[in-house]
């Protein structure tokens, strides 16, 4: 298996490097769906005259419409993302999310290249001209979906891997009686400092590219691609992951040569560059914390959430590192932390190593019936406690 293809997104190509490797099943049946919204106002100010959410189902909405879980989209992903979660609660092996039981809404980030982006809007907003879209107006596009589209008026959850993770706090901050709980793996609630520098050091290996040209390119700034793809392997997966070789996991013969090789020169197969750094742009500018009503006060926007939370960050994660996750559960009242014991780094979150997979579903689909988990202990902090 290529480190460097992806299936729907960077990091379903680790999944199945490693527990998809275990275990060979069908992918689950899904369908695949525009929703079309005119004359949205972006919290920049823009107004664009369409744009487009893509967005998959799995599964059949009941008659009561109070069977669905959202599962918003992680970097440059696919509507099937989440297929690691996806599948029967049956068996030797079950998932966490059965389209037996549950109707499933799986969308697409703004800026991944299907639903709207730099690369697929036409002038006045195409390139670089396109505005950033933050976390909360992919949310507002989302909601109107749900609830206009879908006629959906509650969730049972909203699940979220790395920016779906960013999502599903959100949703918990903005919309906190829409959803039954919340489940955040390998993401927080804010991105913070150093997660900012890590994304503009990849922007930076871009836009560096001559050929990148302001971003009114007219061939793709390979060379700055290349690098994007470089700096990113370096944070992807834990030192330790490297350390102990385990690129070799699903392909005895992998080499370290090779593996570097993928991300230089195959990372994100046919990505746009102003697509990449449209979402890292997203992906830094998120804090729950400036939710119209807080203040930028990210405490108090923690202890607003209502709900039962599951916060899963992953203990060798470089991206989103486990001591944000731990600093953040101190102001939320409802919150069960619970890391993941992974190598794997990031891509744990998305069960990325060979017992990933079965620790993020017996945890995820035990905490969407109610059942105590275990997890970590916290130990509240009120919100005006300096950091």
């Amino acid at each position: 298996m290529k480190l460097g293809r992806t299936v729907s997104t960077v990091i379903a190509v680790t999944t199945m490097m490693g527990a998809a490797s275990a275990q060979k099943t069908a992918a689950p049946a899904s369908t695949k769906h525009v929703y079309v919204l005119h004359n949205f106002k972006t919290e920049s100010g823009a107004v664009l005259p369409e744009v487009r959410v893509v967005y998959g189902t799995y599964g059949t909405l009941n008659a009561a419409r109070d069977n669905a879980v959202l599962l918003p989209s992680h970097y440059m992903a696919k509507y099937r993302g989440y297929e690691w979660l996806i599948g029967s609660s049956e068996g030797p092996k079950p998932k966490s999310l059965d389209p037996a039981k549950l109707f499933l809404v799986t969308t697409e980030l703004f800026g991944n290249g299907s639903s709207s982006s730099p690369s697929n809007t036409p002038e006045p907003f195409h390139g670089p001209r396109f505005p950033v879209m933050t976390i909360r107006d992919n949310v507002e596009a989302v909601h109107q979906l749900l609830t206009q589209e879908l006629h959906i008026q509650h969730l049972r959850a909203v699940v979220g891997f790395s920016m779906g993770a960013e999502q599903a706090f959100q949703w918990a901050v903005s919309y906190p009686d829409y959803m039954d709980r919340i489940v955040a793996t390998s993401g927080t609630a804010r991105c913070w400092p150093h997660g900012v520098m890590r994304n503009e050091s990849q922007i930076a290996a871009i836009t560096a590219d001559e050929d990148f040209k302001n971003g009114d390119y007219t061939a793709q700034p390979k060379r700055g691609i290349s690098a994007f793809g470089m700096v990113w392997g370096g944070w992807l997966y834990s030192q330790e992951w490297w350390r102990d070789e385990l690129w070799k996991t699903g392909d005895p013969n992998a080499t370290l040569e090779k593996t570097i090789a993928r991300f230089r020169d195959d990372f994100i197969e046919g990505a746009d560059a102003n697509d990449l750094i449209l979402q890292l742009r997203t992906w830094e500018k998120h804090d729950v914390g400036t939710t119209p009503g807080f203040n930028g006060d990210t405490k108090k926007a923690l202890a607003s959430i209502k709900v039962p939370v599951l916060y899963m960050p992953s203990m060798t994660d470089l991206y989103f590192p486990v001591g944000d996750a731990r600093y953040e559960s101190q102001f939320i009242p409802h919150v069960t932390l619970k890391p993941i014991p992974s190598l794997w780094g990031h891509p744990a979150g998305a069960g990325a190593g060979p017992g990933d997979l079965e620790f993020l579903n017996t945890n995820i689909a035990a905490f969407l019936r109610g059942e105590p988990v275990g997890g970590e202990t916290v130990k509240p902090r009120p919100q005006d406690t300096p950091n």
